[in-house]
């Protein structure tokens, strides 16, 4: 199994906008004695983990460094380039496309059929992380095999 994960520097709005408008559902947050976010766990849908699961978690700043500093880098570092980006299969892509688009957030590739099959949108998120939402399922058996 591979989960893929990622840093915010406000991991409580990522954790708002994710599960308010891109539709994900918690499945843990941790939380240190103060109540900020230090590690989160969601899922593509309600259907829990075997629908997938996503992990987010802050950036370190310079009072507190992470030990992922030295390794990952936040895309507005990069001029909103990103070398990994992620792809969530979701039941309801038109519905979720609708509230994207909704939120004003930035379309990079508008809703679409894809030639392999099913529908996808990618949006760049508050933080400029890029994320692909379809309906394609390629732990399935592909068209013609």
């Amino acid at each position: 199994m591979i989960i893929p994960a990622t840093r915010y520097r406000d991991p409580e709005a990522a954790l708002v906008f994710l599960t308010r408008t891109l539709g994900f559902a918690e499945h843990a947050v941790f939380r240190d004695e103060n109540g900020a976010l230090i590690h989160a766990q969601l899922t593509a849908s309600e259907d829990g983990p075997q629908s997938g699961l996503v992990m987010i978690g802050p950036t370190g700043n310079l009072a507190e460094p992470n030990e992922f500093d030295a390794f990952m880098i936040h895309p507005a570092d990069t001029g909103g380039r990103e070398t990994v980006s992620i792809y969530a299969v979701v039941p309801d892509v038109a519905a979720r496309y609708a509230r994207a688009v909704a939120a004003s957030l930035e379309v990079l590739i508008a809703l679409r059929s894809e030639p392999y099959g099913g529908l996808s949108f990618t949006i760049r998120d508050p933080e400029g992380h890029i994320w692909t939402l379809g309906s394609y399922d390629p732990t399935l058996p592909a068209r013609g095999t």
